[in-house]
């Protein structure tokens, strides 16, 4: 019986799979049913070894891909993934349980996140139900986000308090995600379910090479300006991809989590603005930038008004303006179940930030991919640009 994976293709979906395939923990050796986006198993393959030689060598995808994952052609809007009957049937027999992980992030497009997170987790639901009829089904795990909580200001937020139906929300993408915990909730009452809330994922505290690219050039551009429009005491959770897909592939496979909930988070021990320049001032060698929190206001403005713009300035405006109220809402969120549960914290950024900092400038925000060869060993390095989870609409 295998671990059906959505998403596996996308940025904390690979981290996930990676996990999984690499757990031998307990003699842990589960198959991943993996659905894959593309015309024909060879595209599949390329698209999976895209996602994965951040995590591994050819030879070791090779074996895998031999050994333990089942490749699925579909996409999770389509009724039944899109998949042949006796494709679909074979899916349902054979998954134990699921992680639910694909989402759109396109916070700015409500098509978008109407389709793939609200008609794609209904159809992830479905099959779950199907295998739970079946044969039973182990437990069913969700990837939200800590945005359903809403509107938010100088708060810590507990799992149990996140969700307020009375509460506004920042995007679409918020809005949608927080529906689909709903979903789970009244459409698998009977499931063993748990419920994973990331915060703003964001590198990976092992390493500085990654290939997800969308919020480090936000990162980067207002790292690199003198004076910003902050509260140097505010504090900003952020948290490695590294530990939350820790966390989901254990959790996920442990007989029974403590809880239902859990936010994949800094927590208390989220960094102040002040604290995360003064690190990376340090190790650039440089004086730190100056905090005008009176810019807030005419700044949101000139992103505002940026933002409809051509060109780099009007892409980079149009991300700042996304990802802006998660920046200044000084709301981090509870994470002692987790800490409690994994038995470790995750890494504070400052310790990584500029690892990550200098790969992604160096690289000019690309990693280096290396094409699927038709045999042997990979083919050499090529600078994608505009590669990493942010051209794929799931995680």
């Amino acid at each position: 019986m295998a671990i059906f994976l959505t998403g596996c293709t996308g940025y904390i979906g690979a981290h996930v799979a990676s996990n999984l395939l690499a757990d031998h923990r307990a003699g842990n050796r589960d198959p991943l049913n993996l659905l894959v986006r593309a015309r024909d198993p060879q595209e599949a393959r390329a698209r999976l070894w895209h996602a994965f030689q951040l995590h591994m060598g050819f030879a070791k995808f090779d074996e895998y891909l031999n050994s333990r994952i089942q490749i699925f052609l579909g996409d999770l809007t389509e009724p039944y993934f899109g998949l042949p009957d006796d494709k679909y049937r074979q899916l349902v027999r054979s998954t134990d349980s699921v992680i639910h992980c694909a989402a759109s992030l396109n916070r700015k497009s409500e098509k978008s996140c109407l389709n793939v997170n609200l008609r794609g987790t209904l159809e992830v639901i479905q099959l779950a139900t199907r295998a739970r009829d079946e044969h039973g089904l182990r437990r069913f795990s969700h990837v939200s986000t800590v945005a359903v909580a809403g509107h938010r200001s100088n708060e810590v937020v507990a799992e149990d308090t996140s969700i307020d139906w009375s509460r506004s929300d920042y995007d679409p993408y918020a809005r949608t995600k927080k529906f689909c915990e709903h979903m789970v909730r009244q459409l698998l009452p009977d499931v063993s379910r748990t419920i994973f809330r990331p915060s703003i994922v964001l590198g990976d505290s092992r390493r500085p090479e990654t290939n997800q690219f969308e919020m480090v050039r936000a990162f980067v551009f207002l790292a690199g300006l003198p004076a910003l429009p902050f509260r140097p005491t505010d504090r900003i959770d952020i948290v490695p991809v590294d530990y939350v897909a820790s966390a989901i592939a254990t959790l996920h496979q442990k007989e029974k989590p403590a809880h239902e909930i859990y936010h994949l988070s800094s927590g208390a021990g989220s960094e102040t603005f002040q604290e995360l320049t003064t690190a990376l001032s340090k190790a650039q060698g440089k004086h730190g930038p100056v905090f005008v929190p009176s810019l807030g206001g005419p700044s949101s403005k000139m992103i505002n008004a940026l933002a409809g713009g051509a060109g780099k300035i009007g892409g980079l405006a149009r991300l700042l303006k996304v990802f802006l109220p998660y920046l200044v809402w000084n709301t981090v969120f509870d994470n002692c179940r987790v800490v409690a549960e994994m038995g470790v914290k995750p890494a504070p950024f400052s310790e990584y930030c500029y690892p990550l900092l200098r790969f992604s400038t160096e690289n000019k925000f690309a990693y280096p991919y290396r094409a699927l060869p038709p045999g042997g060993a990979p083919e050499p390095a090529t600078q994608r640009a505009g590669a990493g989870a942010a051209q794929d609409s799931h995680r």
